[in-house]
């Protein structure tokens, strides 16, 4: 379980990063995960399937829409059809768990399939993992269905984790289908083992809901046990405390102001959803936040949503959180968006991991501002990993802007991009990592969506200076980094010290849907220090820095390696520094 601040230095870190990299050539690691100076701290080490020993099939690079291969990390996956056929590798540390991301093939009206693969240690067998497509396979256009008669697919993969393992260096880890194992197929991209720590221990001065009568077993509804225990710690001024286990809740758990819930740590307490209770959005685990001073902390919530409505509420965790509020080191799973966010100021979400989500990992929306997402890291979500959108749906009590995106990493988003922001003040976008996004770009700044109230004389488009500095941003469909000029112009963008790689198509895009409409511009933009190295991975050709012809304004470039670019538009000036 990740601290919630970095333990170590960033000059230990750049020599354990070239260790890593050496180390991983010889483990089957993918480089590209091992520790890095940006983006989140990991305390996981992943392996490539691809890269492992297989009587498999491995597949792929695939760079186009609706391809497996696409959603895959590094764009290469292993196939297991036939029985006794395996991938395997060797640990390069201890570990006690384990979560793998596969795909099953989806049920042929849809809705998915269970099934099982084995796993051995040293050639002994181990346990099976309990595999499902019910939670992956959508199809046709955005908000998507789950009929494969759609066409059209995507999502396909999902994850299972597993712990109380004993992993030790150098032992041989497989995956294999074995006779009883079932399904026609099993895709499997990639393998993560982490050394989980012992459970946390119950604060001074806090209430248990084991004490209020959850069973914590997973099986009965524990929802009024929590709501009780919550409604008692705060007559009596106490915390709320989950002791290890798995707690079943059908219904929202509102949390007032000054309130902490406090579990045992992300991979000890969990709280899940009933399946069946699912077409009732009001019957999913979600813990809404109803004022200041919140604190939710060390747990997970593994929700059994499968499909995208966006006329439902979000679950997960949604609602507002005032001021001063924390949520950290929580793992969210199978949900529509791990948080949604309103009307909050000073509000940290640091140290989280947002897994399979039908839309984003972390939206800033309505009214947030001076908070910050840091230290998280977010995989195989449905939108955007991590969003700063400043729209005025619902009332805007705090003026939104200063919100920062930090130390964040984020991978395979099946639709949209790994960092977006569509308007405020003075956000930024810093120290960041984004790879493999097979859909869109690893950052987006956008005025694709409504930011203004004219009744309300409120007007949340970009203003100050946005910020989007030492980022990676490497394989992405989209370009890497893209300007959406579409309902708004943009002013008082910095970008600098960027790294750009394996770009599918262009390396940095300007763009202007809606340009005939005139008046919209870019402006007052610097890029410093960016370095653009390999685009058009997928193919079809592209640019290192791409202007589209309906663009207008102007950006200027100092001290940059961007070897190649196209300015197709008579409107917009490029100022070479």
């Amino acid at each position: 379980m990740p601290s919630s601040s970095r333990t170590n230095s960033r000059s230990l870190k750049a020599k354990l990063h070239y260790l890593l990299i050496l180390l991983a050539g010889l483990a089957g690691m993918h480089p590209a995960m091992a520790q890095s100076f940006r983006g989140a701290d990991i305390p996981w080490t992943t392996y490539e399937a691809e890269a492992m020993k297989t009587t498999g099939v491995v597949m792929g690079p695939g760079y186009e829409p609706f391809l497996i291969a696409t959603e895959s990390s590094g764009q290469k996956y292993v196939r297991l059809a036939a029985t006794g056929q395996y991938v395997e590798f060797t640990a390069t540390q201890k570990a006690n768990a384990i979560v793998v991301r596969y795909s099953l093939p989806d049920a042929p009206g849809g809705g998915g399939i269970d099934s099982t693969l084995s796993l051995y240690q040293n050639g002994k067998f181990v346990q099976k993992l309990p595999l499902t497509s019910k939670y992956s396979w959508l199809y046709g256009d955005y908000p998507f269905s789950n009929n494969p008669k759609a066409g059209r697919p995507r999502n396909f993969y999902d994850e299972v984790r597993l712990k109380d393992l004993t992993v030790t260096n150098g032992d041989v880890l497989r995956l294999q289908k074995d006779q009883v194992d079932l399904a026609p197929g099993y895709i499997i991209d990639l393998v993560d083992l982490e050394q989980v720590s012992a459970p946390l221990r119950a604060p001074a001065d806090s209430l248990s809901v084991s004490d209020f009568g959850a069973t914590g077993k997973g099986e009965a509804d524990d929802t009024a046990s929590l709501k009780n225990c919550i409604a008692a710690a705060r007559q009596q001024g106490k915390s709320v405390w989950v002791p290890p286990g798995t707690f079943k809740i059908t219904s929202d758990i509102n949390v007032p102001p000054g309130i902490t819930i406090q579990g045992a740590g992300m991979w000890h307490t969990t709280f899940v959803g009933e399946a069946g209770l699912y077409s009732n959005a009001n019957q999913r685990v979600r813990f809404r936040g109803l004022g200041s001073n919140i604190h939710l902390a060390d747990f997970a919530i593994i929700g059994k949503l499968n499909y995208r409505n966006d006329t439902e509420i979000n679950d997960g965790i949604d609602g507002t959180f005032g001021v001063n509020s924390t949520i950290t080191r929580i793992w969210i799973e199978h949900t529509k968006c791990g948080m949604w966010v309103n009307n909050s100021s000073n509000l940290v979400v640091e140290g989280c991991r947002f897994r399979n989500t039908l839309a984003d990992g972390v939206n800033f929306c309505v009214g947030v501002r001076n908070s910050v997402i840091q230290n998280c890291t977010a995989r195989g979500t449905g939108d955007d990993c991590f969003a700063i959108w400043p729209t005025t749906y619902i009332r805007q009590i705090f003026s939104p802007g200063f919100n920062c995106i930090r130390r964040c990493t984020g991978q395979l988003p099946f639709l949209a991009n790994g960092a977006a922001i569509y308007g405020g003040a003075s956000n930024c976008i810093e120290d960041c990592r984004f790879t493999d996004i097979p859909a869109g770009s690893a950052i987006l700044i956008s005025t694709t969506f409504p930011t203004a109230d004219a009744r309300n004389h409120l007007d949340n488009n970009f203003s100050g200076t946005t910020v989007v500095q030492d980022c990676d941003l490497f394989r992405s469909q989209k370009a890497a980094l893209q300007f959406c000029l579409n309902r708004r112009s943009i002013s008082g963008v910095v970008i600098r010290n960027l790294d750009i790689k394996d770009s599918f198509t262009d390396g940095i895009s300007i763009i202007e849907p809606g340009g005939k409409a005139g008046g919209i511009t870019l402006s007052n933009t610097r890029m410093e220090n960016v370095t653009l190295a390999n685009y058009g991975m997928g193919g079809k050709g592209g640019h290192g820095l791409w202007i589209l012809s309906e663009a207008r304004g102007s950006v200027t470039i100092t001290k940059s390696k961007i070897l190649e670019y196209k300015n197709d538009s008579p409107s917009f000036k490029i100022n070479w520094e």
